[in-house]
Formats: C-alpha cells, structure tokens, sequence
C-alpha cells in the first residue's frame, strides 16, 4: 500500500469541507446526534461501507475489509458531538442551534475520518479488517464508555485503536503526540461544609462554615506542592463556591459548597489527590467546629498511548506531512479525553493535528465562542487515516 500525501486527495477536498461545514452549522450534543449521525451513515453507505448503528444510541461504525487476506483488525475513531455553547461566529456555517456549537472541532474530526472512509473504499489494497467508529458523547459523557459498554470491541474486535484531535496554537498541519500518558485523569469532586450560621454581627452565637470553605480553598494548592513529586504533574482548581443569599449579605450562611476538578496522570497520584482533599475537608472543617461531607467522582482516565502504537503512529505522520511537521516527544497535555477509555481496553495512539499556531496569526481555543475547525487540515487528517492504515494492515512503503 502506497502513501500518499494531502494534495493526493484534493478531489475529496470540497466534499468533505462541505460535510465539515454542514455538521458545524447542525451542532447536536451528547447522545443526541441523530443527524449527524444519519449523515455518516449515509455517506459510508453510498461509499459501499457496511453501517451498524445503535451503539451508546447514535454511534455509528463502518467496517471495510481490505482486498488482501489478513487476520488483523484495526479501529479508527472520531467524536461526533458538540457543546452547550453559544457561537459568536458570523459566517455562513455558524450554529443554527441557540446554546448549542461544535467549539471542539468535533465536526472536522468526523470529515477526516469520513474523507479517509471515501479513499479507503475505493482502493481497499490492505490486509485484514478496518472499522470507522464514529462515536457520541466525547464532551463529559463518556460515550466511548457507553459504547465498549454496550459491545463494541466484542461486535468489532480490534488489535488496536486510534484517535485524533485537532489542537489550535500548534502550527497548521504539524502532527504532535508522545509514549505513555499523554492526557490527564479528569475528576471532580464536591465539599460540602456546614455549620449552624447566624447573624453577621453575631457570629461568636453559632458557627461559620465559610471559614473553613476559605481556608480549605487555600489548602487544596499545597496538595500538588507537598504531596505530588515535583517530577509529576498535577492539577487541583475550584471551579464552584455557593454559599448564602446575595440579598442577605448580614447573614452567615448554614451551608457552603465547594466544587472542583483534580487532573493527574498516574494511578498513584490520583489516588493521592482523592485522599488528601478528603483529609483537608474534614480536617478543616473539625477544626472550626464545622461539619462536612466529601465525594469524589472519578470520570476520565488519563489517556495513555502504548510505545508500539506511536510509533507507529508517528511513521504515519511522518509519511502525510514529513519529518519535519512531526514532534515525537509532545509535552502532555492536562486536558482530558474519553478515548481513554479505549486505550484501556486495547493498544493504541492518539495524536493532536495542528489546527493554527500564534507565528500564523493565532487562531480562537477550543471551547470558545469563536472557536471554528480549520478546514486546510481536513486532507492532512484524513491522508494520515489513510498512510496509519497503511502502515497497520498494509505494508506501507
């Protein structure tokens, strides 16, 4: 199977922008992109690509087996869903949707795969097995847990799996990716301190749960300076404090609630954060005659890329853009991303595509209002599809 390069595709380059565009402009969230994922369906369909449906309830996966006899089977993923964001974008393809936008990139992940779906179709010149899945609920729902949940690697085994984002502030069209973890753990967890409250001019007649909700708050930065190696990388933030009545600022509340997220790398580490916020919230709290309650949700693990599967991974790049445009060794990111829930199931990789750096202008982040896919990356995603296929399943040059 012979590489091939981005201008390769330039026939596909109007099809898939005009599908990116479309999904941008229809932007469906968790568990509900039954549009979005009618169009996949349907495209894979017309390209002669077997559809099953259903899957964590609108994933979708294709499956195409190469001209050659082979064994092995590989699974390709892309993330379908959008955010509850208002766009403030004003082009044609802007969200139609009030409240709801594709500030991910979500959408140009799915014409990617999709544009490597159309080539792969028409030349399937690999050996064994390759399946397009086209999964839900990327944002805070975990929907690749729903669908190995519900089947997935048992209806569509897989020897390995990969996956693909898009990264703004990383030059356009450079690839960058690194052995072992390469996204964080993403927790969240939730104090909640109460006392008896009282009369702001009285507070020595009952007990004040905002004191120890103040000092705790201090206290969650010494846990990644004191308890977490200096070798290692961890996060603790408050993200939510609620507490009182904005019209009653003479009263000491009863109740003050504490939430957050803690992001961290390694089983150890994350089991450390876990303990020691318990252990400071109930500290705190006893010390100031406060009671308090703690829970702490374990959501995403931290995405880890196995040592055969980047390199592999990295020669794919290597050979759509070359050398040069490919970083090896990235710095990890402490964002988090459910594909970590495939890579505990079965080897894998997964790589960032530069979306736009700073020395070509800058570009908006994700999860912005202003955020829009880059659409000269499309060809570069999918030819890599195409060149990881090839150095997978079919003897690539």
């Amino acid at each position: 199977m012979t590489k091939i390069l981005p201008r390769d595709l330039l026939a596909h380059r109007d099809t898939l922008v005009a599908i990116r565009r479309d999904i941008h402009q229809h932007p469906e969230t968790a568990f509900e992109e039954n549009r979005t994922a009618g169009v996949v369906a349907a495209k894979l369909a017309e390209w002669g690509i077997p559809v099953h449906r259903g899957l964590a309830r609108t994933g979708v996966v294709g499956t195409l087996k190469g001209k050659r006899p082979g064994q092995r089977a590989i699974g390709l993923r892309a993330d379908m869903d959008a955010l509850n964001l208002q766009e403030k974008n004003d082009f044609a393809h802007a969200s139609v949707h009030d409240g709801k936008m594709h500030a991910c990139g979500h959408d140009g992940h799915t014409a990617m795969l999709l544009g490597a779906a159309q080539q792969l179709a028409r030349d399937p010149d690999f050996a064994g097995t390759l399946h397009f899945i086209f999964q839900p609920a990327e944002e805070g729902e975990a929907g690749a847990r729903v669908m190995i949940e519900e089947g997935l690697f048992e209806k569509f085994p897989c020897d390995a799996v990969y996956g693909m984002h898009n990264m703004p502030g990383i030059r356009t069209g450079q690839f960058a990716i690194r052995t072992g973890p390469m996204m964080a753990a993403s927790d969240t967890w939730t104090a909640v301190f109460r006392g008896t409250g009282g009369h702001g001019a009285m507070p020595f007649k009952g007990t004040d749960p905002v004191m120890p909700a103040a000092a705790f708050v201090t206290a969650t930065q010494s846990i990644v300076g004191r308890n977490i190696s200096p070798q290692h990388a961890a996060v603790v933030s408050v993200g939510h404090i609620a507490a009182g009545s904005h019209g009653s600022p003479n009263v000491i509340p009863a109740q003050v609630t504490i939430r957050g997220t803690a992001r961290s790398y390694t089983p150890a580490d994350r089991d450390m954060l876990q303990r020691r916020l318990g252990e400071l919230v109930q500290g705190i709290a006893a010390a100031h005659g406060c009671t308090a309650e703690f829970d702490y949700l374990r959501r995403y693990p931290p995405l880890v890329n196995a040592v055969e599967q980047t390199a592999t991974a990295i020669r794919a790049a290597q050979a759509t853009v070359g050398d040069a445009l490919v970083d090896g060794d990235a710095e990890a990111l402490t964002g988090a991303e459910d594909f970590a829930f495939m890579l505990e199931r079965k080897p894998g990789a997964y790589i960032l595509l530069g979306n736009g750096g700073a020395e070509e202008g800058g570009c908006s982040y994700v999860h912005t209002p202003t955020y829009d896919f880059n659409d000269d990356i499309l060809l570069t995603g999918a030819a890599y599809w195409v060149n990881l296929v090839g150095q997978e399943l079919g003897g690539a040059e």
